[in-house]
């Protein structure tokens, strides 16, 4: 049971479906359990072993197959959108309104961003839209080989459609080199090592100011550490059968999505021991991956904010960014254009999570499915406006 307002956020709801009689309303057996989400938080490098893997934990949860019935960590976003009907049927007929506000949270704090597809456009009328994706997750699925992260021919021509019709970046944690032979799309722009590397896209125009691409490169004076810490981690990591380590230039992933759990203890030591002796880096967690980064303040939001002003739209009150993205480094990007009042954030994600994005996607089908609606208005917008 909630017991105050603020647990109404910790919230996640499981719905067991009778298959015998899907269609019946007592076949539907609804349990609604409370569950607390650790905050997203860094971990210094001085930290405890045991907390660096209570957070490796939290931030990748295992999700096993049940046949026989729905886990908690299974529950998907859209599960109160799919059963509305029955969820709301139930909460009234057993009169828990403590419950409720679990249904109402999840329907109306973090909505399908399909289904308010509507709704958004009308928010960004007489605006311009300026789009930022994520890679990982977003465009892509995660995958268990970094280095096969391949998006689909439909998702790049999608993509390239959308860049002809607003400005585009891709905002990822990779390096951007690798992240842009991912996307092969030129006239994009790209802000790799989670925005510590930005560069614009390639301008054919013959004017001098509209020929010249934007290039930030913040932490450059880092590099030798980083590629110093990288040669460690690869060596010491060896012994750690599935741990792959990827250099991104201005940061560094552990991946360890195929390291057996047992195993994390292990890595976390094998991390930390190299850490330590660096105090101006930093670890912070993502999807199954260890990320270490230079600690100068600079993340995903502080690029959006970068490249919105890059674009002419620094202090502007007629832009309207739309900030898609799947992993906890994008939740600076989310907080960011929520602190602003401005457009919005997109949380790609099949499980509730808090967050301070505003709507939801479910995985990168969803997104492709999202980013096509948004091509074909916008061409609807300029058939209407020539016939004018």
């Amino acid at each position: 049971m909630i017991t105050d307002a603020k647990s109404v956020l910790n919230m996640s709801i499981t719905v067991t479906v009778s298959a015998q009689n899907p269609l019946a309303s007592p076949g539907y057996n609804i349990s609604i359990k409370t569950k607390k989400l650790l905050q997203n938080h860094e971990i210094s490098a001085g930290a405890r072993v045991n907390a660096w893997v209570d957070s490796m934990r939290a931030s990748s949860p295992t999700h096993t197959k049940s046949t026989s019935s729905v886990t908690d960590d299974q529950v998907t976003w859209n599960v109160c959108t799919e059963l509305s009907g029955w969820c709301f049927w139930y909460l009234q007929q057993s009169k828990d309104s403590e419950n409720f506000m679990v249904y109402e949270n999840i329907q109306l704090h973090h909505p399908s961003a399909l289904e308010m597809f509507e709704q958004i456009i009308d928010a960004s009328k007489g605006k311009q839209i300026v789009m930022f994706l994520d890679y990982d997750g977003t465009l892509s699925p995660i995958v268990e080989d970094p280095d096969r992260a391949f998006m689909s021919k439909k998702m790049r021509k999608t993509v390239r459609k959308l860049a002809k019709c607003f400005p585009t970046a891709i905002v990822s944690g990779r390096c951007r080199d690798k992240v842009y032979k991912f996307v092969k799309l030129a006239e994009l722009y790209y802000a790799g090592s989670h925005g510590l590397d930005i560069k614009g896209p390639e301008k054919r125009s013959k004017s001098k100011n509209d020929g010249e691409s934007v290039l930030f490169q913040p932490a450059s004076e880092f590099l030798p550490m980083i590629d110093e810490v990288y040669k460690q981690l690869v060596d010491i990591t060896k012994s750690t059968p599935g741990a792959k380590v990827e250099n991104n230039k201005f940061c560094l992933s552990i991946h360890f999505r195929c390291v057996d759990e047992k195993k994390w203890s292990e890595l976390a030591q094998q991390v930390r021991s190299v850490l330590k002796e660096y105090p101006k880096l930093r670890l912070t967690q993502g999807r199954k991956v260890l990320e270490i980064r230079p600690t100068i303040k600079w993340d995903k939001g502080k690029a959006l904010e970068f490249l919105l002003e890059s674009l002419g739209f620094a202090n502007c009150t007629d832009v309207f960014p739309v900030y898609i993205g799947d992993d906890r480094t994008d939740e600076d990007a989310f907080m960011i254009l929520r602190d602003k009042g401005q457009g919005f954030g997109i949380l790609v994600s099949k499980f509730p999570k808090e967050t301070s994005a505003s709507y939801s996607l479910q995985e990168p089908d969803e997104v492709m499915d999202f980013l096509r609606r948004l091509v074909e208005w916008k061409q609807l917008s300029l058939q209407a406006q020539s016939r004018m």
